[in-house]
């Protein structure tokens, strides 16, 4: 998979897009559903913090973990606006089992990775070790490129060679032009399986605006409220959540 630092400042760049904002507001709206307001919650790929930041505005006691210092200093920043406290480390996602970043005891009561997943090269090694800081009957919030339809995007911007190649592969090249992976629920289910874990819900996360360009920020007359509402529906009802950009899982150690 490629790299996401070698891209970073883009992304950076388009936080205040179209496709950025209905990405973030539908897994926070989905969240929210779960995570009880004195949660002690792990976001691992925290990034700029816009989960972790809302978590917090709840009550919740917020650990973020990222590997990029940049993002980590505007997570920081407007925690400090806002007069929140989140405890941030900086750090390789790839050492939650040694003490580098965390203690060996630590656990939470719902742990997330957002964005994150699409870019590991072991899935099933960092899916478990996700699981393994999930405290006795906590929840963990996993989003991940939906191979289901990974032709979607192309066909919805008409370009055809790309959609005929995307029916049989689960990579793909991202907007921040990085190549990444897709992945399949049933396959992230079974993972989640074998480390104790059943899904407790599933969302599909922009339906009807994944074609829009990258660079499309939020129109004057925009009506972004109704927007949301339609994508949130879609995300929760079948066919239309099935042909999602992204899946986002909310699972459960039993």
């Amino acid at each position: 998979m490629g790299s996401f630092e070698t891209v970073e400042e883009n992304w950076i760049k388009g936080l205040g897009n179209l496709r950025n904002v209905i990405r973030q507001e539908l897994i926070a709206r989905q969240v929210n559903e779960h995570v009880a307001a004195n949660s002690s919650v792990l976001d691992v790929g925290c990034g700029q913090g816009t989960q972790a930041l809302r978590l917090a505005e709840r009550g919740c006691q917020v650990t973020g973990l990222d590997r990029s210092t940049a993002l980590l200093d505007l997570c920081r920043a407007d925690a400090e606006d806002r007069g929140l406290a989140i405890d941030l480390r900086e750090g390789d996602l790839h050492d939650l089992d040694s003490d580098s970043l965390l203690s060996q005891s630590d656990s939470f009561d719902v742990v997330c990775a957002h964005g994150i997943l699409m870019y590991v090269e072991d899935r099933d090694e960092f899916v478990a070790s996700l699981c393994r800081r999930v405290a006795a009957g906590g929840l963990l919030s996993l989003t991940f490129r939906n191979a289901h339809a990974l032709a979607m995007r192309p066909g919805l911007r008409r370009q055809w060679s790309q959609a005929t190649k995307a029916f049989d592969t689960d990579t793909y090249v991202n907007g921040l032009g990085v190549e990444a992976r897709a992945d399949r629920l049933e396959d992230i289910e079974a993972t989640l399986n074998t480390c104790g874990f059943e899904t407790s819900q599933w969302y599909g996360v922009r339906v009807f605006n994944d074609g829009i360009p990258s660079s499309m920020t939020i129109a004057e007359a925009e009506d972004l409220l109704a927007l949301l509402d339609a994508e949130e529906q879609a995300g929760r009802r079948d066919p239309y959540r099935w042909v999602a950009s992204q899946f986002h899982l909310i699972a459960r150690r039993c």
